[in-house]
């Protein structure tokens, strides 16, 4: 199989501390626009360039795992939390494809980002690596199609990667407002699904 018909996986990491709705509309966006056979949502063990996380590792891979339960196409990777330690976004795709250095036979990843995490790609640990394992889709926002770094362009282009757009709609919501919230005694009715907001309560989650 060669890799222009491998089908597409789509790699959405992060800290999800809790996991929200903007998160699954980007997963699902993918899904739909890469015309990926599944994106797999990727809890990080301990982020590098993040502060300490609220939740523990497992409590938001929990989030995650009721987040997208009964979503096709969706699903769960632990890959970051079982390996423990920094999550190195390299050390995942290098792992994903089985300590080869090239992707697993039968797949060609997607890794999905921000149009802040692309401004800033080129610091990430191995980034040149990244590009040599996984295409790279990024979110956009009404009227601002975020343009990658010229290194990163000129890596994309030296490997033969594509920078994919996915359409996505203002979505006024984020890990860190969602906390504050929370602390604060507010609501979060319409941010979180609602199975993460009944963990979130009965964990006492994110509270002052």
């Amino acid at each position: 199989m060669s890799a222009s018909t491998a089908p597409r996986i789509g790699l959405l990491g992060g800290s999800f501390d809790p996991i929200h709705e903007a998160h699954l509309t980007l997963a699902r966006t993918a899904l739909t626009h890469l015309g990926a056979a599944s994106v797999q949502l990727i809890p990080a063990a301990a982020p590098w360039q993040r502060q300490p996380l609220a939740a523990t590792a497992e409590q938001r891979a929990d989030m995650v795992a009721l987040a997208i339960a009964g979503q096709p196409g969706l699903a769960l990777n632990r890959i970051e939390i079982d390996r423990g330690g920094p999550s190195y976004t390299i050390d995942t795709l290098r792992a994903l494809a089985g300590g080869t250095g090239t992707p697993a036979a039968g797949a060609r990843y997607v890794w999905i980002l921000g149009a802040d995490q692309l401004a800033n790609f080129c610091t990430w640990n191995e980034w040149q690596g990244i590009v040599a394992l996984a295409d790279l889709a990024v979110a956009g926002r009404p009227g601002n199609e975020p343009e990658p770094p010229a290194s990163l362009h000129t890596e994309l282009a030296r490997h033969g990667r594509t920078l994919h757009r996915l359409p996505m709609p203002e979505m006024a919501v984020s890990s860190s407002g969602i906390r504050q919230r929370l602390a604060r005694g507010e609501s979060v009715d319409g941010l979180v699904p609602p199975a993460v907001l009944r963990y979130i309560t009965q964990h006492r989650l994110y509270q002052a």
